[in-house]
């Protein structure tokens, strides 16, 4: 049977990223990319809508670990080894453009999350690395024999062949496999939970609004566990009324902060938001009196002073508990009061989560505290390395996830490639 150098397990980003940072750095390597399922690089082909948010740019590591949730100390050293500026510079040497949205994400220019997937099987190919799909590993152990002329690790996969390798980079994402694996062979393991998700609001005024959009809004969460004690966490950014409650990047980012302080209150929490996040309540109150001075004989749901959608307007209106065929002219001061309140702090709760359909990202995997970040190896079994989300790393939405899996797997595919050069 012919010894494998290198196993990677995992047919995703990370796997045929690090797959192809190993044989390209060192060629004379036999690599091999196992993936359990008939499909490689599925996340990456539904990633971003279809198009793929390769990375994100935001080419100063200290600015961004920033948007890290978990990982964010120990990817700063690494991201000033291989950072986004390096990304887009790996797909444009292998013809693959990239560009630049407004709000900093990064898409390939023909909007085709196939270009991405084409792209590193074609890199993959051309540097050698093997690829076996409907291979699915039970189990691995790890031998005692030292050097490169024996193997390290024994990989048994579910049909019962044995492989062996010298040097093993497990990319399994958040699988539960994976984590047994890396469990198997003496990793801690950090516990699992969902991270970029909705919020579930039963609230049907507002899910009747379905579709509609603020672009700021400034949210705060209160999060009560069990034992009572409260996680509070702010965000800004673009708010999105969904069928059954609130989404958005401003949402998404409040769930990946607060994602372990979720699952343990059981997605149950308090929610504020403010619509008007650039004015301060006075200045809102002083909007309503002038609106009120201006057109006192139209009713309120018809005269809106703030340019936001009309059915958004009539929302705020219903939830302060005026009727609609109010006039200007009737509004009392405590239902302006009221008002003014819903515009700056409205309340709602939130209880439970919905799915992020774009990218279902977890926090939670091998802890940080046993890999060495200069080479992604183990720090309790050697040979063993790791890379992208089978870490205890995850980023918010826009294109970071990504760019922590290109980061860590190159890292780890130069420390492999080092490590088994004659």
């Amino acid at each position: 049977m012919a010894n494998h150098n290198v196993i990677v397990i995992g047919g995703g980003a990370a796997g045929f990223f690090g797959a192809i940072a190993i044989a390209e750095a060192n060629p004379n390597l036999r690599v091999t990319i196992l993936e359990a399922s008939q499909q490689v690089l599925a996340k990456v082909r539904i990633s971003g809508g279809g198009r793929c948010n390769v990375t994100h740019s935001c080419f100063e590591p200290v600015e961004l670990i920033g948007n890290y949730p978990r990982g964010s100390k120990a990817l700063r050293g690494a991201f000033t080894r291989f950072q986004p500026g390096d990304t887009v510079a790996w797909f444009d040497d292998r013809g693959i453009a990239l560009k630049t949205e407004n709000d900093g994400r990064m898409f390939p220019t023909t909007d085709d999350s196939t270009t991405i997937v084409d792209g590193l099987q074609l890199a993959a190919s051309n540097a050698g690395v093997r690829v076996k799909t409907g291979t699915a590993v039970t189990a691995v152990e790890r031998s005692e024999s030292e050097g490169i002329d024996h193997p390290h690790f024994k990989v048994q996969l579910k049909s019962g062949e044995v492989m062996d390798c010298d040097r093993l980079l497990l990319a399994t994402g958040s699988s539960p496999q994976g984590h047994r694996i890396a469990k198997g062979l003496g990793s801690k393991i950090e516990p699992i939970a969902p991270s970029l998700f909705t919020f579930n609001i039963p609230e049907n005024k507002l899910t009747t609004l379905a579709g509609v959009s603020v672009q700021e809004a400034q949210l705060k969460l209160t999060v009560t566990s069990p034992e009572q004690t409260k996680t509070k966490l702010n965000q800004s950014g673009p708010l999105l009324i969904t069928h059954w409650g609130l989404s958005g990047p401003a949402v998404l980012k409040l769930s990946a902060w607060g994602a372990r302080a979720l699952k343990a209150s059981r997605y149950q929490a308090k929610l504020s938001v403010n619509w008007l996040p650039t004015q301060s309540l006075e200045n809102i109150q002083k909007q309503l009196i002038q609106a009120k001075q201006e057109a006192p004989r139209k009713q309120i749901s018809n005269y809106r002073p703030f340019l936001f959608p009309q059915r958004l307007w009539e929302y705020w209106v219903h939830r302060a508990s005026i009727e609609p065929e109010t006039r200007w002219t009737e509004l009392s001061k405590k239902a302006l009061m009221r008002l003014s309140q819903e515009l700056h702090q409205a309340e709602y709760e939130v209880r439970g989560k919905g799915v992020f359909k774009d990218e279902f990202v977890t926090c939670g995997g091998v802890s940080l505290k046993t890999v060495n970040f200069k080479t992604m190896e183990s720090t309790t079994c050697p040979g063993l390395h790791f890379a992208g989300e089978v870490l205890d790393i995850d980023g918010v939405t826009g294109g970071f996830n990504f760019q922590s899996a290109w980061t860590t797997s190159w890292l780890a595919g130069q420390a492999i490639a080092e490590s088994l050069q004659p």
